[in-house]
């Protein structure tokens, strides 16, 4: 590999080497890197799933309006379709929608999207809102939610009543834990002390969380 064998042509360095094999569709052999990348199956985009789009940002632009602009996690995004933006509570109709300053029939999950909205202002909606078809389980703030936290290199304990700020997909937002509800093993997930008192660095639990303002977890 070092030496650039078998990465991209197959080399008569290693005559011993029989190649790769590996079962998709159908079978699949090769000698190189290349090839093996190449046989890779890319996942299938979850357009099927209710649209949710985290926004990143929104801008206002001249003689268009209101533009928010991110990415399509799961779900499409079309002209015409009816948003709601959680925790925010925004109902609009999405007039057009652009990547790349093309525009689009639908975005997908991948696509980084601009889209222009109605009658709403820049100070209605902000990054860290979440986009979702408001006629397909639209997307909603929560007031708690338990997470999987495990506490990598902190100094002392951490028990309930510490607030970190918490990153959820492009929301920034300072969460206390309110409960430690259990313990759990790192590797197998199972529990290994209900309610304990703290964690501490190298532990692992489920936490109910609860955000200092609204916020949508999904």
């Amino acid at each position: 590999g070092f030496n650039g064998d078998n990465m991209i042509d197959n080399s008569t360095n290693c005559p011993w080497y029989k190649g790769w094999e590996k079962e998709i569709k159908a079978k699949v052999t090769g000698k190189t890197l290349l090839e093996a990348i190449d046989a890779i199956e890319p996942p299938k985009r979850p357009t099927d799933k209710p649209l949710r789009l985290p926004l990143q940002d929104v801008y206002k632009i001249g003689g268009i309006g209101t533009v928010p602009v991110g990415r399509v996690e799961t779900g499409i995004i079309k002209a015409g379709m009816v948003v709601t933006f959680a925790p925010a509570g925004v109902t609009t109709e999405v007039k057009s929608v652009e990547m790349h300053h093309e525009q689009l029939v639908e975005g997908t999950p991948g696509d980084n999207v601009g889209f222009n909205v109605k009658n709403v202002s820049v100070k209605e909606i902000r990054r860290g809102n979440v986009a979702g078809d408001s006629k397909n389980d639209p997307p909603k703030g929560c007031d708690s939610f338990n997470a999987q936290v495990i506490v990598l290199n902190h100094p002392g304990q951490v028990g309930a009543g510490y607030a970190p700020v918490l990153d959820c997909h492009t929301a920034h937002i300072a969460c206390k834990f309110s409960e430690l509800v259990n313990k759990i093993d790192r590797r197998t997930g199972q529990s290994v002390e209900d309610n304990p008192k703290f964690i501490k660095s190298g532990d692992a639990a489920i936490v109910k969380m609860v955000p200092s303002k609204p916020m949508c977890v999904e």
